[in-house]
């Protein structure tokens, strides 16, 4: 008899711990989506500050299709752990390559935006030269594997 109550205790308390875990990383990235929606990104460093504007289906064209720079398009998800791994390189990328515009797309907030561009996986890199795009990634990739992305 109390091994079957030890048994059921420590179920009850693992599934508290379920429960309040759940309860915490879903107002975390709730407080996060808020912040960012249709916002630029400000990243500190010790040198230097980079703006990375989260884009919109309202603002895609002006932000990226009409820009005279190169456009990165780093298409992402809150929840996605590799999108998450992505972001600092896609940050340092930004920072040390002031010539190309880095845009940010919630691939669940724009959806029409991820089926334009048949976004199929995320995280998914996309590079857009004078409108049209000239170079795709896929997947979690290095600093390296961005940097000729751009090239």
């Amino acid at each position: 008899m109390g091994k079957k109550v030890l048994t059921v205790v420590g179920i009850v308390i693992f599934l508290l711990i379920l429960i309040l875990a759940n309860f915490f990383l879903k107002k975390e990235s709730e407080k996060a989506l808020s912040q960012n929606s249709g916002t630029v990104i400000q990243k500190e460093s010790e040198e230097s500050k980079v703006d990375i504007l989260n884009v919109t289906n309202e603002n895609f064209e002006s932000e990226v299709l009409q820009s005279d720079q190169t456009v990165l398009i780093d298409f992402y998800a809150d929840w996605c752990g590799p999108c998450k791994m992505l972001s600092p390189i896609v940050t340092e990328v930004a920072k040390e390559n002031p010539d190309v515009k880095v845009v940010k797309i919630d691939v669940d907030a724009e959806q029409d935006l991820a089926i334009k561009y048949q976004v199929m996986s995320i995280p998914t890199l996309v590079v857009i030269k004078n409108g049209n795009e000239v170079n795709r990634a896929v997947g979690l990739i290095d600093k390296s594997e961005i940097l000729s992305l751009i090239q």
